[in-house]
């Protein structure tokens, strides 16, 4: 019995570790997202860190307009690199869970 609990720590701690390195990994995985009219691009981690913004100057005629743009833009790459990293994590955890009875979280 205590052979099994030691083992399933052992792989809780291996998935931990696991976690970990996806997160750093996830650092260097990069989102590109655009307007639809191709005047602003935002790119964002997967950790959801802005890299870079490049924006048209015409957009620096009207500040409204630019701040428009910059909040869609920005939640949508948001949305994307959400996706990945959840998927990304939610792939290492399900990887490395002991099978324990009547926990079967990721059906």
């Amino acid at each position: 019995m205590f052979g099994d609990l030691m083992g399933m720590m052992g792989k809780l701690k291996e998935t931990q570790l696991k976690v970990e390195e996806t997160k750093k990994r996830l650092d260097h995985v990069l989102i590109d997202e655009k307007s639809s009219d191709g005047l602003l691009e935002v790119t964002i981690t997967a950790n959801r860190k802005i890299r870079n913004i490049t924006l048209n100057e015409n957009l620096l005629l009207d500040k409204e307009m630019l701040e428009d743009y910059l909040v869609n833009v920005i939640n949508k790459a948001i949305d994307k690199a959400t996706n990945v990293h959840e998927t990304e994590l939610a792939a290492v955890a399900k990887e490395g869970m002991p099978n324990i009875p009547g926990m079967d979280m990721f059906k």
